[in-house]
């Protein structure tokens, strides 16, 4: 993505009392009060000017000039940003929801843990400006400057649209791509590592050098996608060859484990799950795993609503993407495990009672559960000691007692100040 500007004279200069007075009023207007206006900064030069934390919602930015302009935590949702030059601007944590950024120039740009659900960053077509100007925002000879790194490290990319982008060198680690187009862009020495590309369409994307390890890539699609010197190390895609042997045995250990919980231990035996990868399964959707144990399993992109797991050893297991609504993890042991993008609303994660007094906390202790869904979830007394919380939803949790040292809470919702 590339911006060949104006002349210099062709854009107003505005100050920040300028800018501050045309931000007031847009705010006023998303208000609904007297004396609102919308924003219109198309064709002005705000370089460098304080915008953190504004409400700019709909705000007209074709061809503005935003360079180091600082947008930490700005509301940017369904903006137009046409042909923008926001190189080297601090966007960390901003919302930019549905914004239109085609053609934006994002060289530098740091885009950390910023919302950019179903943004459009494709390069765009000319754009004519006041009439009396045409100019061509997406110069494809200077194609190769591009997102030239950019950090989006640990965004919200999901149902994007990059295709056709350029993004040499990027920063995309633990970002959420899930769905989102990027056919034939340019994503060579990107670091995409931990990124959730679930249902992504990768066709043609040029990813050579790149570092995609650690990445989930199930349900992509990877026709022609170039991955030469690529490092996939530890990524999750879908198996090449099914192994139904496998997954028939996975299948009659957990049965086996159910009629365990069912007859308290009279039938079946317990199921040991450690490092198992079940993602092939589908749905474990109302399966009684109570107590079981499954260090490291991966479960990632499951349908787990509804899920008994009440008591379980999930430590370190991958459960990136997991439909878990309703599910009972009253005193299940999840340190260090991998819940980023996952559905946990309404899940049971409070503390599990035992006989004889004892009471065992639900443990997330350094769990990654960025981008998370826990709305209306029971966390009460649950230890989240260090945990990865940057952009999850804690919309009307229960979070008594919980235990919150240490945790990163970047845009996240819902957590107790």
């Amino acid at each position: 993505m590339s911006l060949t500007q104006p002349s210099r004279r062709d854009f107003e200069r505005l100050d920040q009392a300028a800018v501050d007075d045309i931000c007031a009023q847009h705010e006023r207007m998303c208000a609904s009060r007297p004396g609102g206006v919308r924003a219109n900064f198309a064709w002005k030069d705000l370089s460098d000017t304080d915008l953190r934390g504004r409400n700019l919602t709909d705000a007209d930015l074709t061809g503005a000039v935003m360079k180091g302009c600082f947008l930490q935590g700005a509301r940017l949702e369904h903006a137009i940003l046409y042909g923008c030059d926001l190189h080297g601007a601090h966007l960390s944590g901003a919302l930019l929801k549905r914004a239109d950024l085609r053609s934006a120039n994002l060289s530098l740009a740091n885009l950390a843990g910023a919302d950019l659900f179903e943004a459009d960053l494709r390069p765009g077509a000319p754009l004519s400006g006041d009439g009396s100007r045409s100019q061509r925002l997406y110069d494809p000879k200077a194609r190769e400057a591009g997102t030239q790194v950019a950090v989006f490290a640990g965004a919200n990319l999901q149902g994007s649209r990059l295709s056709g982008v350029v993004s040499v060198a990027a920063d995309f680690s633990n970002a959420l791509m899930r769905e989102a187009k990027l056919v034939r862009a340019n994503f060579q020495r990107a670091t995409m590592v931990g990124a959730d590309l679930t249902d992504a369409d990768l066709s043609y994307v040029d990813f050579e050098g790149a570092d995609l390890s650690d990445s989930v890539l199930f349900g992509a699609k990877t026709h022609a996608w170039k991955i030469r010197d690529a490092n996939l190390a530890g990524a999750l895609q879908d198996p090449v060859h099914a192994d139904p042997e496998a997954d028939a045995a996975y299948k009659a250990m957990m049965a086996s484990h159910s009629h365990w919980c069912e007859t308290g231990g009279r039938r079946g035996k317990p199921a040991d799950l450690n490092h198992a990868n079940l993602n092939a399964l589908g749905s474990l959707s109302e399966q009684n795993l109570t107590a079981v144990t499954a260090k490291g399993a991966v479960f990632s992109g499951l349908d787990m609503q509804g899920a008994k797991l009440q008591g379980a050893n999930l430590e370190g297991a991958d459960l990136r993407g997991c439909n878990l609504q309703q599910a009972d993890l009253r005193g299940t042991r999840l340190a260090g495990a991998r819940l980023s993008g996952s559905d946990l609303r309404h899940a049971l994660m409070g503390p599990l009672y035992l006989s004889g007094g004892r009471v065992i906390p639900c443990d997330l202790s350094g769990a990654n559960l960025r981008h998370a869904d826990l709305s209306f979830a029971d966390l009460r007394y649950a230890r989240l000691l260090g945990a990865e919380l940057s952009r999850a939803d804690f919309t009307g949790a229960d979070l008594t007692r919980a235990e919150l040292a240490g945790v990163s809470r970047q845009g996240a919702r819902g957590l107790p100040v």
